[in-house]
């Protein structure tokens, strides 16, 4: 650990992240299981923007705000798995104090502006669903536009307060993070200053940020659920809750560990199992995400049949 004197107390200027110690021994799987995975939702997600963009007939509100989502997962991960990655391959990773500030920022900025696209992409559903004769007025690609940079704009002014207040704090005890990123509950944690009001910060914007997106979540498939009993076909009903259960399985798995993790006063009381509940939201459900919401989709898989016939027209 290196120290240097400042105010008569040790400033650490790295940290040591040690995610899954008793794991060690199965390093190698697990190396290879979580890559597998990363490289699985990179291309997933990836195959979604390119078809968005590729082919005029996807690009409407619904799939712009799809395929921001797919690039807003793509980044998300890349800012812990490959951390983590290295850790199962070597062990203990030393990461420098600005760098660190810098993981916990973009984790926290983009994630947050994941819950909004979530909740925006539900109402956007619930117009299309339940006011068809009015989504045409309301929802065009100007406006899922600026609900995309009013999302990631909240998020930016949110936890860029947050990052100062943190940055501000004196660290000069343990550096051992407990975790495979620099998770800002346990960073805090380790923190010699008093810490009471970061906390507090800390708990009001994430609680803030997932309980409003899961509030909207849950209002706008509520409607849904409400329209599609109403539908005359049996048939119609069926396919409309297959599409809706396997939504809902994966909104379920994201806010689930999320709350486990954010949605409590006091960080360390579950410090340990936030862990392997923030494996959920960086490994499990980035996989999920492009078969359920998209792949699954008849209309993208015709246009990905029709871009592919295209490749091949032209060689």
């Amino acid at each position: 650990m290196r120290t240097v004197g400042v105010k008569n107390e040790s400033t650490i200027q790295e940290f040591v992240l040690e995610a899954f110690p008793a794991a060690q021994h199965l390093g190698g799987l697990l190396f290879l299981v979580h890559l597998l995975a990363y490289l699985a939702s990179i291309m997933g997600n990836t195959v979604i923007i390119l078809i968005t963009w590729a082919d005029h007939r996807l690009q409407t509100p619904m799939y712009v705000l799809l395929s921001t989502f797919s690039f807003c997962e793509c980044c998300f991960i890349t800012t812990v798995i490959p951390k983590l990655l290295s850790i199962f391959l070597s062990g203990r990773q030393t990461i420098p104090f600005p760098a660190c500030l810098t993981q916990a920022f973009f984790f926290l900025f983009i994630g947050a502006g994941i819950f909004f696209l979530m909740a925006v992409m539900s109402l956007d559903r619930y117009l299309a669903i339940c006011k068809p004769l009015h989504y045409a007025s309301i929802m065009n690609l100007m406006v899922s536009f600026l609900l995309v940079f009013l999302c990631y704009s909240l998020s930016f002014i949110f936890f860029t307060g947050l990052m100062l207040k943190v940055s501000q704090l004196s660290f000069c005890g343990p550096n051992i993070i407990s975790h495979f990123f620099c998770d800002l509950g346990s960073l805090i944690h380790l923190s010699c200053s008093d810490t009471s009001s970061v906390e507090t910060y800390f708990f009001f914007v994430t609680s803030f940020v997932i309980l409003l997106s899961l509030i909207v979540t849950i209002t706008a498939y509520s409607n849904i659920v409400i329209t599609i009993l109403r539908l005359p076909s049996a048939k119609e009903r069926q396919k409309a809750f297959s599409t809706c259960s396997s939504h809902l399985i994966v909104l379920s798995l994201m806010y689930g560990s999320c709350v486990f993790i954010y949605v409590k006063p006091k960080q360390v009381d579950r410090l340990d199992s936030n862990k392997e509940a923030a494996l959920v939201n960086t490994v499990v459900t980035p996989v999920l995400n492009p078969v359920i919401y998209t792949l699954r989709n008849k209309q993208v898989h015709q246009a990905l049949r029709d871009t592919l016939s295209r490749v091949r027209l032209q060689k």
